[in-house]
């Protein structure tokens, strides 16, 4: 590689239009100016952290770190919607998107982009399990896929989506999710 490609590959990780950020075992080990900047750190407060700082609650990573490990495995790809936190505490919805190194291991080293959605989808007051719900309808999973990824009945997830239809006067789910996208329905 000559150190003009080199140079090319350093400027397209730095600016690219998307955060870019490398993780082994969920910690940060390098990310793009981009990436800090959406989430309102500088570079060097970010490197060596655990991912959890960058969710709205320690619960809420809880709850969703294993969502991707096994798309991850079997076909070392990974993307969703979601919410996450800035460092001053506001929440924001992005497009995330993982690549694994280690099909074995999916998230012993990893590559992930994060897109901030916020101009486009405004975050509207959800609690963690609305998100979760809401995340995974917009995925197109099932009540029963819901259910068994969050380890609660397919009946609590039916619950969980009626309420989300009434609180958003929703319709149906594309109703709902066009809402929570600032869409019109």
């Amino acid at each position: 590689m000559t150190d003009r490609e080199d140079t090319l590959r350093e400027l397209a990780f730095e600016h690219a239009p998307v955060g870019i950020v490398l993780t082994e075992n969920r910690v940060i080990r390098a990310c793009n100016i981009t990436f800090a900047e959406m989430f309102g750190y500088a570079r060097h407060e970010l490197v060596d952290q655990l991912f959890v700082i960058l969710y709205p609650s320690f619960e809420e990573f809880v709850r969703i770190r294993d969502v991707g490990v096994e798309p991850l495995r079997t076909t070392n790809r990974y993307s969703d919607e979601r919410i996450m936190a800035r460092k001053d505490k506001s929440l924001f919805w992005c497009r995330v998107r993982g690549h694994s190194f280690t099909r074995e291991e999916p998230l012993a080293r990893a590559v992930w982009t994060f897109a901030d959605l916020s101009a486009s989808r405004p975050v509207m007051r959800l609690t963690t399990r609305e998100r979760q719900i809401v995340m995974h309808l917009g995925e197109g999973r099932t009540s029963k896929e819901i259910a068994r990824l969050l380890s609660i009945s397919p009946r609590t997830v039916e619950a969980h989506r009626a309420r989300l239809l009434k609180k958003f006067h929703a319709a149906n789910v594309a109703e709902l999710l066009a809402s929570l996208s600032g869409m019109p329905h």
